[in-house]
Formats: structure tokens, sequence, C-alpha cells
């Protein structure tokens, strides 16, 4: 696998990807996912919206942002700021506090 510190240039991603057997890493992966190897990777915006049992659209609605920006805080593309984080911050340590202010 290539260096991860610097984008490779044209012609060398383009030999990398030539000698790349694509079977044989799927197959890898498949071994590693059935040894119970690989991990499940969450955040804390996913984990605050479970605990809460509400469905991104609703969670969004809740925090007064579109599905969009939650989808982007969820998959760490983008980071809440202010007032925000806080609700987060309650439902992730006391949903049932947040639903009650919300009315739910």
């Amino acid at each position: 696998m290539p260096s991860k510190s610097k984008p490779l240039s044209k012609a060398e991603l383009a030999a990398y990807e030539a000698q790349r057997d694509l079977a044989s890493e799927l197959l890898q992966a498949v071994r590693e996912m059935k040894a119970g190897q690989v991990q499940v990777v969450t955040s804390p915006v996913i984990e605050a919206r479970k605990k809460t049992g509400l469905s991104q659209s609703q969670f969004a609605a809740l925090l007064g942002v579109s599905v969009r920006t939650l989808q982007g805080w969820e998959q760490g593309r983008k980071q809440p700021s202010g007032a925000a984080r806080t609700l987060l911050a309650i439902a992730n340590t006391n949903p049932k506090a947040l639903l009650a202010v919300a009315g739910k």
C-alpha cells in the first residue's frame, strides 16, 4: 500500500492500481470480518441520536438543523458548533431531558 504522507502522481497511482489484486484484498477483508477483527466506527453524534431513539430526520428537526448537516456531523465531514454541541452533549448524557424539553 502506498504511503499516506503525500498524494501520488497520476503515473504512481496508475502503477499502484495495476499491481493490485482486488479479489485477494476483498477476500482478506471478508476473512477479517468473519474473525471479528474489524470494528464498526461510530461517532458521538450517532451515539447521541441513537440514545434518543430518533431517526435522522427527527433528530435533525429537534436540533434545528438540516438532515444533510446532521449526516455531515455523523460522517465526520463537519463539526457541530456552539449550541449544537451543547444539545448533543445533553442528548448523549441525558437523552430523556432533551426529549422532555422538545415535548417528545
